[in-house]
């Protein structure tokens, strides 16, 4: 145990750093919230921050365009790949109002009793009855051939970072869910508004979705963080 936590330890000192600030100017209230949980202490290691060592992050400024990005997540089974085979079946993105979809959401919320191996969280399997827009967010959606919502995205702009919030979708192998986050990923490129994209942490999570993290350009990094 000991040589597992020491080892654990000298990967966590070798990881590239990241200084992801948070900006009160973008909405006060939301923004504080959001500091304060990704900078309380870790459930585990109390010594460290929640979201500090391990942050899934990709620095969107090594790539000049959206071009340079799918090339880089290009090849045999990586992101790029499965994005194009689900757009070669028809697939879509698509910004949404998520009071669109209440009834899509929810089917996608309880296709699945359990995810990444933990059963779904409970406030997942409550049906929503009205969704709350924030300014700051950017919510999107995949669209089957037939017109259905069959993932969807949620994500927050912070200052010079975003961080995704949700992101779900029914489990049918056509490799919506990569074409949904590169999409995602490929968006922020274009709009040039924040240096950095976040999909939680590499520490944790399971190995399906350590690699899914992987293909899509997200690599480990040791957060600091900032209230701007």
């Amino acid at each position: 145990m000991f040589l597992q936590h020491y080892n654990t330890f000298l990967e966590a000192i070798r990881l590239p750093r990241a200084q992801l600030a948070f900006s009160q100017k973008i909405d006060p209230v939301d923004i504080k919230a959001t500091y304060r949980i990704y900078t309380k202490p870790h459930p585990r290691y109390k010594i460290i921050r929640h979201k500090t060592i391990g942050a899934a992050l990709i620095d969107l400024s090594q790539f000049p365009d959206r071009d340079a990005y799918l090339a880089y997540i290009r090849g045999k089974n990586q992101g790029a790949y499965h994005a194009k085979r689900a757009r070669n079946r028809g697939y879509i993105v698509r910004s949404i109002d998520r009071n669109d979809h209440i009834d899509e959401i929810h089917e996608i919320n309880t296709s699945l009793d359990m995810r990444q191996g933990r059963p779904m969280d409970g406030k997942y399997l409550v049906k929503q009855a009205e969704f709350k827009n924030l300014q700051h967010f950017r919510y999107w959606g995949v669209i089957s051939p037939e017109e259905k919502l069959v993932a969807y995205a949620s994500l927050g702009v912070y200052g010079n970072f975003a961080s995704f919030s949700h992101l779900m979708g029914v489990r049918n192998n056509d490799g919506i869910m990569h074409l949904l986050l590169s999409e995602a990923v490929c968006q922020l490129i274009d709009a040039a508004q924040v240096r950095y994209v976040m999909y939680d942490t590499f520490f944790g999570a399971q190995p399906g979705l350590r690699h899914f993290k992987t293909i899509l350009g997200f690599r480990p990094y040791r957060a600091t963080y900032t209230l701007q």
